[in-house]
């Protein structure tokens, strides 16, 4: 979501002359969009404002704009702990930047603009970075206030925007040779539901089916109480959505997901999930869990061990429940040593860990389109793309092939995280 905003972002500054840099030392604009979802993430920012302000002293011209999340929350403060700050832009904001821009260039110091309109959302152009992919936000805001999270009171209640405003956006990009397309939302399954026509995210899936130049459909994130089978079946009978489907657990006890105000149980989400794997062919699954939430028991940890065990994801992103301030979970009480909570997610983890494998195992010798994403971060001689279900392959690199193509690749090896490959030609 930061990175789409990050987009819209640049397409204004753009429009009125600003080009990009990758050397803040020649900088005329430093913006910085910031994430509040984890305490490092505010702590390193802290850190960064901090390291900027010797270039404030160096060019009086500079203008330095903190936006994101971390600026809706933090709105007053910012000031007081940054005053070289110049803006504090927030999360239904970011159509202001030039006019903010302006008023600091005027001599008007320290803008702020943090007011939180659910009554329209603006449509925004951007200005892709990627070469093949694009993201494309279908909404804004939640309105499940899990306990842990502070999403809802930095984005805002959820607003959804019109479909044929998503279809004409998806349209222009498979237009311009984008194959690959990202929905994006703090929960996808909500999307429509404010409208009260009967709209949902299968409404979405249906009339996004089959436009041309798109391969390959993704979306993030799910949440299963607001997920249905007609949304499933939409899923399963779409053309270019891919067989990646991440919906995350949490808990695999019933006790704390009520903690943790999520509404659905373990029995339903099963459903749901043995639902997907009827409609949905070779349908890949990940999740996300929280080790060491407030009052979880070594009851509640072996249930959600248990659920790994017994639901077999591909892959899990498992985090030690960290606090956040101004969620209820924060000031619960029980909560959960730090030695505790390590202990568990490492566990969480090994366990894990064995499934990915033993479900990429199977993989080998077998063929999978991937979609050419260019050299491995850590390994420049090796290019990497992903198949449908978002499993990494890795594959010697070849310079006939150009990022964004679509090609076949043959399985050699399976690891946990990655598979090696061989591209097929001819």
């Amino acid at each position: 979501m930061n990175t789409a905003d990050s987009e819209r972002l640049s397409h204004q500054l753009e429009s009125v002359g600003y080009t990009p840099t990758e050397d803040v030392e020649i900088a005329d604009l430093i913006l910085l969009n910031t994430c509040a979802v984890r305490e490092n993430a505010e702590t390193k920012v802290y850190g960064r404002i901090g390291e900027l302000m010797r270039l404030k002293r160096k060019n009086k011209n500079l203008i330095l704009a903190v936006t994101g999340c971390m600026a809706q929350k933090n709105q007053a403060e910012m000031f007081k702990r940054a005053p070289h700050i110049d803006i504090v832009l927030g999360t239904h904001n970011i159509q202001h930047i030039n006019e903010m821009i302006e008023e600091v260039q005027r001599g008007h110091t320290h803008q702020i603009n943090v007011d939180m309109d659910n009554s329209v959302l603006p449509e925004l152009e951007a200005k892709p970075n990627g070469t093949f992919y694009a993201w494309v936000p279908i909404m804004n805001g939640c309105n499940k206030f899990c306990t842990y999270c502070i999403v809802p009171h930095v984005r805002g209640r959820e607003i959804s925007r019109p479909v044929e405003a998503i279809v004409k956006e998806v349209t222009e990009l498979g237009a311009k040779g984008f194959k690959e397309i990202t929905l994006l939302g703090q929960n996808v399954n909500s999307y429509g539901l404010d409208f009260k026509d009967g709209t949902d995210f299968g409404t979405l899936v249906d009339a996004l089916d089959g436009i041309p130049g798109i391969e390959r459909i993704r979306y993030m994130t799910s949440h299963p109480q607001d997920m249905t089978k007609s949304m499933i079946d939409a899923l399963g009978r779409s053309s270019n959505i891919v067989t990646h489907l991440h919906l995350p657990i949490q808990s695999g006890s019933n006790r704390i997901l009520k903690k943790m105000n999520r509404h659905y149980t373990v029995e339903h989400y099963k459903e749901l999930l043995s639902y997907c794997r009827e409609k949905i062919k070779d349908v890949v699954v990940t999740t996300d869990i929280i080790a060491g939430f407030p009052g979880e028991t070594e009851e509640d940890f072996l249930a959600t061990l248990q659920l790994l065990k017994d639901v077999r994801y591909d892959m899990a992103y498992t985090f030690i429940y960290s606090k956040r301030s101004g969620t209820p979970a924060a000031t619960m009480d029980d909560q959960v040593p730090e030695e505790v909570k390590r202990v568990r997610l490492q566990t969480l983890m090994d366990v894990q860990n064995e499934i990915s494998y033993e479900l990429n195992k199977p993989m080998e010798g077998q063929v999978f389109d991937i979609i050419v994403e260019g050299p491995s971060p850590r390994d420049e001689d090796m290019w990497f793309g992903r198949t449908s279900g978002n499993k990494m392959v890795l594959f010697p690199k070849d310079d006939s092939l150009s990022i964004g193509e679509t090609v076949p690749a043959y399985i050699d090896k399976a690891q946990t995280w990655v598979c090696y490959g061989t591209i097929q030609k001819g």
